[in-house]
């Protein structure tokens, strides 16, 4: 049969994309040239794929039945490739990842660092997100996959956790609370506080832990993102909970202090999340095996 793999992937692009313009972006293609990589595998298979109209674009049932082939034959032959050093440096790929933008710095820069040291011709994009929205990229197959708080209740998504990160009270060094060695959240009431916004990923979080202990401090302001909170932090507006890695994202002028909450303790943990029904291509797979050696070593997180 007349047609390789750049056929193969083009066929896949769309499939997952539903549409010949988000593929044709996703793999740095112009339309005209993905249609024709399109057709040309239709030509040899004999058959058409999909059912075009001027709305959408669907599989049809042929290429419903065609797509798990396709992708298995991708996957073996990138996976046999990746596993060969000399000819790492020769694969070509694109690897999506949507991360919230606290574990960016903290520890996903340095697995790309190594990854790109490894497999110097796939590219990495990271899209930096909202939990939430991190959710609904991958859900979408926008993404390979996600590294997320979110997304353990979610039926048709699998959530494989990193890390595990508590919140902490971000203060200015020279706040009464900043040489404490822990701080009851009920004790943040005799404090100016900065809070998250209802809505948010941590906020939902410290709500349900503040719930069961019953304890619920008053805030003086209130912001929709982290990195607004610890600018407020900074400026001396008040103290707020953040999570560990976040506070990190700091370095503002003044450095902040992060000081155990307690009473009770909240954690959230952070993960892997991907679809439950498609296996992760051998690249992004590759990318996921150096995020949890880098944990396992003992990663950045501390």
């Amino acid at each position: 049969m007349n047609f390789d793999l750049s056929d193969l992937r083009a066929f896949v692009a769309v499939a997952d994309l539903s549409g010949f313009r988000p593929a044709a972006e996703a793999l740095h293609l112009s339309q005209p040239a993905l249609s024709r990589r399109v057709d040309k595998l239709e030509q040899a298979l004999g058959f058409r794929l999909f059912e075009r109209s001027t709305r959408k674009v669907e599989l049809n049932a042929m290429g419903r039945a065609f797509l798990p082939r396709a992708r298995h034959v991708l996957s073996e032959l990138e996976g046999a490739l990746l596993g060969m050093t000399d000819l790492a440096e020769r694969i070509h790929g694109l690897v999506t990842v949507a991360c919230i933008p606290s574990a960016v710095g903290n520890f996903v820069a340095g697995a790309v660092r190594e990854f790109q040291q490894r497999f110097p011709r796939i590219r990495l994009r990271v899209l930096d997100q909202a939990a939430p929205d991190i959710l609904i990229t991958v859900g979408r197959a926008e993404a390979d996959f996600g590294i997320s708080y979110l997304g353990t209740q979610e039926p048709d998504l699998v959530f494989e956790p990193l890390l595990t990160e508590p919140f902490v009270l971000a203060c200015r060094p020279d706040h009464p609370l900043a040489r404490r060695a822990s701080v009851a959240w009920a004790e943040l009431d005799a404090h100016a506080c900065v809070a998250l916004a209802p809505g948010s990923g941590n906020r939902m979080l410290i709500d349900q832990g503040l719930a069961q202990a019953n304890a619920r401090p008053s805030w003086t302001c209130e912001v929709q993102h982290v990195p607004a909170l610890l600018s407020l932090i900074e400026a001396g507006v008040g103290v707020g909970a953040v999570p560990r890695l976040a506070l990190r994202q700091g370095g503002g002028a003044e450095a902040l202090v992060g000081v155990p909450l307690v009473a009770p303790v909240i954690a959230r943990q952070v993960g892997i999340v991907r679809r439950r029904d498609r296996p992760l291509p051998p690249a992004a797979q590759a990318f996921v095996e150096v995020l949890v050696k880098g944990q396992a070593d003992g990663g950045n997180s501390g």
